[in-house]
C-alpha cells in the first residue's frame, strides 16, 4: 500500500510540474536536425513539423535515448516533410506590412511625411519603421536595416571578444551570399546584415563563431572547443540557423539564395 501511496504521489506531482521547453539537435544520416523538446504530463510521444521548425513532445520521465529512438523511427517521414521547402515571400514594402526585426515582428508606415526613414513604437506597442514614400521605399528600408545592425552587431562582437579576453577588431557589414560572417586577422569581422531578422540569440551564435576564429583561424577540434565555450547551445542553434535564413523574406532578389553556413 506503502509503495502505491508513493507512486500515485509521484504521478499528481508530475502532473502538476509545468511544461518546459527547450533547444535539442539529433545526428540523422548526414545532417544534424535541430527541434524543441517540449516535455509535459502527457503519456504518450509526438512529433510535429510545421512553419516553426520540428517539435517533439515527450512525457517527463522520458529518457534522452527513447527520445532519439522515437525520432530516428520516423526518419524517412521526417526528412520527406523537411525536404517540402516553401520558397521564401518577396518583402512586399508597404503600408502597414509587417517583417522580422530581432526575432519579433516589426510594421511598415509610408506615407507619413519625412525624407528619411526613423523608428518609432506604434500605438499597439509593436515598433514601427517610418519609410518616405515612393520608388525609393525599398532602398531606404535597406538602408535602415543596416544603420540598425552595425551599431547591434559592434556591441554583441564586444561583448564576446571580452568572454575571450582578445581586444575587439574593426566590425563591418557583409552581403555574402553563402555565409553570415567571415574573419579576418588583417580586415577583421564581416557580418551579414540580413541578421538584424534574426532573433538575439541567433545572432549570438554567429558572432560567437567569428569571435572564435579570432583564436582559431579554422574549423579543428580546438575551434569547436572555444565557440562551446563561448555559446555551448552552438549546435542546436547552428541548425536552426540554417532554417531561419531559408525562411527570410526576399528583399531584392540578390538575397533569394542566402543560406545560414559556415
Amino acid at each position: 500500500m506503502a509503495g502505491e501511496g508513493v507512486s500515485r504521489l509521484a504521478g499528481l506531482l508530475r502532473q502538476s510540474r509545468p511544461a518546459s521547453e527547450e533547444s535539442r539537435s539529433i545526428r540523422l544520416g548526414e545532417r544534424d536536425l535541430g527541434y524543441v523538446l517540449r516535455r509535459s504530463p502527457r503519456r504518450s510521444f509526438a512529433l510535429q513539423v510545421d512553419h516553426r521548425g520540428v517539435r517533439v513532445a515527450v512525457p517527463w520521465p522520458a529518457t534522452q535515448a527513447e527520445i532519439d529512438s522515437f525520432i530516428r523511427s520516423h526518419h524517412d517521414w521526417l526528412l520527406g516533410k523537411l525536404a517540402v521547402r516553401v520558397p521564401p515571400a518577396v518583402m512586399m514594402v508597404e503600408d502597414g506590412a509587417l517583417f522580422p526585426l530581432l526575432g519579433e515582428m516589426c510594421r511598415m508606415r509610408l506615407g507619413q511625411g519625412g525624407r528619411s526613414a526613423r523608428w518609432r513604437l506604434g500605438a499597439d506597442g509593436v515598433e514601427e519603421l517610418v519609410l518616405p514614400d515612393g520608388p525609393g521605399a525599398r532602398q531606404a528600408l535597406v538602408r535602415a536595416l543596416r544603420a540598425r545592425a552595425l551599431p547591434w552587431f559592434g556591441e554583441r562582437v564586444a561583448e564576446f571578444c571580452y568572454r575571450l579576453g582578445h581586444a575587439v577588431p574593426a566590425v563591418r557589414l557583409s552581403s555574402a551570399r553563402t555565409r553570415w560572417g567571415s574573419c579576418s586577422s588583417r580586415s577583421g569581422i564581416r557580418l551579414h546584415w540580413r541578421l538584424i531578422h534574426l532573433s538575439p540569440t541567433l545572432i549570438d551564435y554567429v558572432v560567437a563563431h567569428e569571435v572564435a576564429h579570432l583564436a582559431e583561424m579554422n574549423h579543428s577540434p580546438r575551434f569547436w572547443a572555444v565557440v562551446d565555450a563561448l555559446y555551448p547551445d552552438w549546435k542546436a542553434a547552428r541548425v536552426r540557423l540554417r532554417d531561419a535564413g531559408r525562411a527570410l523574406p526576399v528583399i531584392d532578389g540578390a538575397d533569394a539564395a542566402l543560406i545560414a553556413e559556415d
